[in-house]
């Protein structure tokens, strides 16, 4: 294959948060679903403390966060998919701002119960200062945290962000049934079996089946689409142009941290 050819194939994705938001773990569950890894969250250290794929150097297992850029990738449909798994402390801000020139977009990671911090609205700064297209992701929703409802707005209050949710979550924390997909309609129920790194999932596409009534309760399937409607009726539809020019940030919430706990 000819450079030029190799070139055009490759997809960059920066991962950035405020340390401890997940962002190493959201990496791991990338490979893991893309192939490249088999197992998440190998034990690094000792047999209480577990460190991540990425985190390779013996600073970042000591500390338990990533000091420097880790690059990984696989491949999906023909194409090549670079994952940088960038540092979230601040001490090590500028490997990650390096980091951000190379990239064709950013994944955001924000934790469920903190929200928006101090970090991440720097980071989101600098990406919005160079037009990168930026993606939101809402992470441990298997963990009592804020509304989802309330957060989708927190990240355009404090990011300045125009959003558009493309996956909507199933009660949280302890309520936490699984992941309605807005973008192919369909829902995801979770097992709810730590030890798998891949869940099992059910797949439902009629909202308002009398199955997932049956699985889930009639009271939480009648609020999750409560919730769902207002959610649609407020935020725009995904569109592809918008995202790649900076103008849309498609957000997803979910819950990868099930890995290296």
């Amino acid at each position: 294959m000819k450079l030029e050819d190799e070139i055009k194939r490759r997809r960059t994705f920066g991962i950035i948060s405020h340390p401890d938001a997940g962002k190493t773990t959201l990496t791991e569950k990338l490979l893991l679903f893309g192939g490249a890894i088999q197992e998440a969250g190998a034990v690094k250290s000792n047999k209480v403390k577990k460190g991540a794929t990425s985190d390779f150097m013996e600073t970042e297992r000591q500390r338990g966060i990533s000091v420097a850029t880790s690059v990984l990738g696989f491949e999906y449909k023909d194409i090549k998919i670079n994952i940088l798994d960038t540092p979230g402390h601040k001490d090590f801000a500028e490997d990650t701002y390096r980091t951000l020139t190379a990239v064709d977009s950013v994944i955001v990671v924000i934790d469920v119960a903190k929200g928006v911090e101090q970090q991440t609205e720097k980071l989101v700064e600098v990406c919005q200062m160079r037009n990168i297209p930026i993606i939101v992701f809402i992470n441990k929703l298997d963990r009592e945290g804020k509304d989802a409802v309330e957060l989708l707005d927190e990240i355009e209050i404090k990011l300045g962000l125009k959003v558009t949710p493309l996956s909507f979550p199933i009660g949280i924390g302890y309520d936490f049934k699984g992941i309605y997909n807005i973008w192919e309609q369909n829902i995801n129920l979770f097992t709810g079996d730590p030890k798998k790194d891949i869940e099992e999932t059910i797949e439902i596409h009629d909202l308002n089946s009398s199955v997932l009534k049956k699985i889930i309760g009639t009271k939480t399937a009648d609020t999750f689409k409560e919730d769902l409607d207002l959610v649609q009726g407020v935020y725009p539809d995904f569109n592809y142009e918008s995202y790649r020019s900076g103008k849309l940030h498609p957000v997803f919430l979910d819950r990868p941290c099930i890995i290296s706990e």
